[in-house]
């Protein structure tokens, strides 16, 4: 008999009770060390005395009203992401997919203003992922995913990630933008090569299309910079926002330049639930520790102490790991075929650390962005001993 709730996953068997910084409690008392953070939601961790204090203040005063009047907690927060952004105006949502099917229809409805409405295909990277609704499976472009659900939406054009020859090939008199994760997270932790990036910047100038950045993953904080794509030095036209901008509180964004932004008048979008004061208010909690003087430079330097123990590890364990990737907090442990993320990821959970499973056969740890170095330091000596619980033998090794 099918179970009350959806199967529409394969959960692990932990129910978490309570939560205090990176730290998780089970009903039945184990403690774990959080390095996946809720797939790098939250930013904050669990039970941030600030953002709790908040969301429980204003929860007490009003949640929802709808966007059919003023929200002045988003109206602040608007205005704080475009005073540390290159945006001059904020839409706000619920979550990444909605962020990005926002994104994507800003981009073609600048072009459709503009006097371009036949451009309104977008440059896709192979690994990507956007999302679960029906048009960013097609923008993800996954087979997995894909399969089951009719023909794909029309207007991806999906290209190797970091091939610049590639993207120019794809580029056709339909073409409306490119749009790309400064790192792919489900894809692998992958980051795009800051040179990439700024190429991308040129080639979008070129052929008068919009940078479309999804930045769900790779953003507020997570790369030791508010966004990722500030490392390269370039500004997208527009931007999806998500996850940890909210610290576990469902929130999404998009960002946009006034160019993009003055086309989307009333009625071209919309939300119910989105920008809600009670969203808005823990939006604005998060950007008050984030923002604070010295935060991010404190992610930065524990991100590449981080770093340095991932290499190390790798080094140590060759015949379970062939690498280290990824960017500041979203890094990754590429394994070797002989085993499996999912084998790791529970390796892991034995010794009392959470981690999550990515594409390409990698561990990704993406821990909360309040971590110290000491707790960085345990984390590697967990999944040190969870390497040495996976270490094929030499003859498996030889089988395979």
């Amino acid at each position: 008999m099918i179970p009350a709730l959806m199967p529409t996953y394969n959960r692990a068997d932990l129910a978490f009770e309570r939560g205090e910084g990176a730290w998780l409690w089970t009903d039945d008392g184990r403690r774990f060390l959080d390095f996946g953070s809720g797939i790098a939601t939250s930013s904050l961790g669990h039970g941030h005395p600030h953002l709790t204090r908040v969301i429980a203040e204003q929860a007490a005063k009003v949640m929802h009203v709808s966007n059919l009047y003023r929200v002045k907690q988003a109206e602040e927060l608007a205005a704080r992401h475009v005073a540390a952004s290159f945006a001059d105006s904020v839409f706000f949502c619920n979550s990444g997919a909605e962020a990005n099917e926002g994104m994507t229809k800003a981009v073609r409805k600048f072009h459709a203003e503009e006097g371009r409405p036949e451009r309104f295909r977008m440059i896709c990277f192979e690994g990507a992922f956007h999302g679960r609704t029906l048009t960013m499976l097609s923008a993800t472009g996954n087979a997995k995913y894909l399969a089951g659900f009719g023909p794909p939406v029309e207007g991806f054009d999906h290209v190797p990630f970091g091939n610049m020859n590639a993207v120019r090939a794809a580029i056709g008199p339909q073409t409306a933008g490119i749009m790309i994760e400064p790192v792919q997270g489900e894809g692998g932790v992958r980051p795009a090569e800051l040179r990439f990036l700024r190429e991308l910047r040129d080639v979008c100038d070129e052929f008068g299309l919009l940078l479309a950045l999804d930045e769900v993953q790779s953003g507020m904080g997570r790369s030791g910079r508010l966004w990722a794509h500030q490392w390269a030095e370039i500004e997208p036209d527009v931007m999806s926002a998500a996850k940890g901008i909210g610290g576990g509180f469902p929130l999404g964004a998009v960002l946009a330049k006034e160019k993009v932004a003055r086309h989307l008048k009333p009625g071209t979008h919309g939300t119910t639930y989105g920008g809600s004061p009670l969203a808005c208010a823990a939006g604005n909690a998060v950007l008050d520790v984030i923002l604070a003087p010295g935060f991010l430079e404190g992610v930065d330097r524990v991100a590449r102490h981080l770093w340095r123990g991932m290499l190390s590890l790798a080094e140590r364990h060759p015949r379970v790991a062939e690498g280290a990737q990824g960017a500041g907090l979203l890094l990754g442990l590429k394994l070797r075929p002989e085993v499996t993320n999912t084998e790791m990821q529970a390796a892991c959970v034995a010794e009392g650390l959470l981690t999550v499973a990515a594409g390409m056969n990698v561990l990704r740890v993406a821990p909360p962005l309040i971590i110290t170095e000491a707790e960085a330091d345990q984390a590697l000596e967990m999944l040190d001993r969870a390497c040495r619980r996976m270490t094929p033998s030499l003859a498996q090794v030889a089988a395979k």
